[in-house]
């Protein structure tokens, strides 16, 4: 955590300065969302249900891993998804199709490592109600959109909202930007067709979801797998570039790894250099960083993919809210 990270979960002095700013900032972004609602800025309507998964909060709260986990059981169940995603951290623009070997600096680290697993096809396009016209143009099996972090882009009209809480940060302090880390107020939340814990209790009418990982495969080789007692005795550091650095060390710390962490900030754009480690056995990556990693890994470099577990009645209470007949 850095910069003004730093005072998202606690009053500081600095708040003083800071409070009056996000007084300004939570009438405006109300402003907004009304805007759209009631039609005065344009909004575009899909011919397919669209499903968004976003948070109310800035940084990683497991959006990437829930959409994985939701395109994968909707296909399981018989449905055709299309991913759709911004591109954080790449340089695209206009709607484009992420491909397993797309450049990551293009199309972002999120989007790549959601195509990578094939699940189904993924969109990006910093419009995404363009992406998604694109991508179902391109597709026509697809029968509904998979909207990664678009909450606030009201642009997309959508038929389900999912919100992604973070069972240990939770809200911070509670504050709006730039004085806490909301982006919208907590009030938000009651507008929402479900709200999903991660990693944390769960109240009433809420749905609970975990990170579970405990296999790394080998960027240079990938047929080459460890598991955590391979890195017992070795010389370990661990890297992590995502929204909430401090919970990949917390799982490799579940897992009895030793390790000397080195956090960077989210989507950064690695080079070799970052990681010349003295003195270095495993480099332990995230599977978000891996995938910006690979051009110039060697045997040294290890990446651990997570599964979201998701409780069943969310993927029953999605289905429903998409049915026919409750569009």
């Amino acid at each position: 955590m850095s910069g003004l990270e730093r005072h998202w979960y606690r009053l500081t002095p600095l708040h003083l300065f800071l409070i009056p700013l996000s007084l300004i900032f939570r009438p405006l972004a109300a402003l907004r969302c009304t805007l759209y609602r009631a039609g005065l800025l344009h909004s575009e309507r899909l011919p397919v249900p669209v499903v968004v998964v976003g948070n109310i909060s800035i940084g990683g709260a497991g959006k990437t891993p829930l959409t994985l986990a939701l395109a994968q059981q909707l296909t399981e169940q018989g449905m055709h998804p299309l991913i759709v995603s911004r591109g954080h951290g790449g340089d695209a623009v206009q709607p484009r199709a992420v491909m397993p070997d797309s450049d990551p600096a293009q199309v972002g680290d999120e989007p790549l490592l959601m195509a990578r697993r094939g699940i189904c096809p993924v969109w990006i396009g910093k419009d995404r109600a363009a992406a998604a016209r694109a991508g179902l143009q391109a597709n026509p099996q697809c029968d509904m959109v998979l909207c990664d972090d678009g909450l606030q882009h009201y642009r997309l009209q959508r038929d389900v909202e999912i919100a992604v809480i973070d069972g240990v940060r939770g809200f911070g302090n509670g504050w709006l930007l730039p004085a806490g880390p909301l982006r919208e107020p907590v009030s938000r939340l009651r507008s929402v067709d479900a709200v999903v814990i991660n990693g944390g209790e769960t109240a009433p009418g809420q749905f609970s979801m975990r990170l579970e990982g405990a296999s790394f495969q080998n960027l240079s080789d990938p047929a080459h797998t460890a598991t955590a007692a391979d890195f017992q005795t070795s010389k370990n550091h661990a890297v992590a570039g995502i929204g909430d650095p401090q919970r990949y060390f917390r799982h490799l710390e579940s897992l009895g790894i030793r390790f000397t962490p080195h956090p960077f900030p989210d989507h950064h754009p690695y080079r070799a250099n970052d990681l010349a480690f003295a003195d270095c056995d495993a480099i332990l990556l995230t599977e978000k960083d891996a995938v910006k990693c690979a051009a110039f890994a060697d045997a040294r470099y290890w990446m651990l993919r997570v599964e979201a577990r998701i409780a069943p009645a969310l993927i029953a209470h999605l289905l429903r809210k998409i049915a026919p007949h409750g569009r």
